[in-house]
């Protein structure tokens, strides 16, 4: 049965965006960071964030009501749960993927006019700047992939190749959890140059420097690294058009060792485009962040493997957002 909304459900849901706000823009200047060292009033830490102070005591008020700050008389603490979160100086804290997601609030904004002209958003860096944004798309990434990597390696075990291309593998979470998987393999990771350097301090702390080859390139130009017998394309094809997914999967197939296979994570839609909810919703976040990209269905991705030379495709695993897998292989 469809949803009966009221006017005040919608005005209720109109005004989600409020919070978000506040918590990515508190993201964004490291308030969480600087609070946990040492409680402040506002004015004390708009002196070292150098903020505007009467901005500062109406941020820091609002994220008190949220529950993200404690205020005792005039002075503002971070509370342990929080920090764990959103500090810098906890080793598990989320502050990359926070400060991205805030940065896409920006496109977001300016979905009425992508809907008018059919082109993504046009914004510049965040306060932080452009390198510190990269930092934080890729850091993401890692936050979100590294809880779920074993859970999805279990969807497409055994495990079986001796040389693995991670195309656009960015911090190299998927390569590492492949390795660890099949301990006599290797990877050949490939991402653009200034993504390579997040990889191999990832892979160096996870002691597998000496199983992994890293090569610069971007996929859109540049041929792919051959010899492979498993091409991982993990959340790449969203960014793309169906175009440059044939395009892609033609250079992957060529890059493939004969009887090699290619392993697609992606979101994965019903043939109505409206199931599940969030790749609808990550259509639309794709919609307002790239030129061409978009949310498609096994069907669509099936002809576009086939159309490329692929056979046998397989779904292998459905997932509610963007841990589907799909499988296809060069005979």
């Amino acid at each position: 049965m469809a949803k009966q909304w009221t006017a005040q459900e919608v005005l209720d849901f109109s005004r989600t965006y409020q919070s978000a706000c506040i918590l990515t823009a508190a993201a964004a200047l490291d308030v969480f960071t600087r609070l946990y060292v040492k409680p402040m009033t506002a004015g004390a830490l708009a002196g070292e964030l150098d903020t505007d102070p009467r901005a500062t005591t109406i941020l820091l008020d609002a994220l008190v009501a949220l529950q993200f700050l404690s205020k005792q008389g005039e002075e503002y603490s971070v509370p342990k749960d929080v920090a764990g979160q959103l500090s810098e100086r906890s080793a598990d804290n989320v502050l990359h993927m926070v400060r991205h997601i805030g940065n896409c609030l920006g496109r977001w904004a300016e979905l009425p006019k992508v809907i008018k002209t059919g082109k993504c958003a046009e914004t510049g860096p965040s306060i932080r700047g452009a390198e510190a944004d990269r930092e934080d798309f890729i850091g993401g990434m890692n936050i979100i992939s590294r809880p779920i990597a074993a859970g999805v390696m279990d969807k497409i075990q055994p495990v079986r190749f001796r040389h693995m291309l991670d195309v656009g593998g960015g911090p190299g979470t998927w390569s590492i959890a492949f390795l660890r998987a099949a301990p006599q393999a290797r990877v050949t990771l490939f991402d653009l140059p200034e993504v390579i350097p997040i990889g191999e301090k990832q892979f160096a702390e996870a002691g597998l420097t000496e199983r992994v080859t890293l090569v610069e390139g971007d996929y859109y130009t540049d041929a792919l690294p051959e010899g492979a017998d498993l091409v991982w394309l993990g959340a790449i094809c969203h960014q793309n058009s169906r175009k440059q997914n044939r395009d892609l999967f033609s250079k992957v197939y060529t890059a493939l060792a004969d009887g090699g296979v290619t392993i697609i994570r992606d979101v994965v839609m019903d043939p109505s485009h409206t199931s599940p909810a969030s790749g609808a919703l990550f259509a639309v976040n794709m919609l307002v962040g790239t030129e061409a990209g978009g949310t498609y269905t096994f069907d669509e991705y099936s002809k576009d493997l086939c159309a490329a030379g692929f056979s046998d495709v397989e779904l292998l695993h459905q997932d509610e957002f963007m841990s589907s897998l799909i499988q296809a292989s060069k005979a």
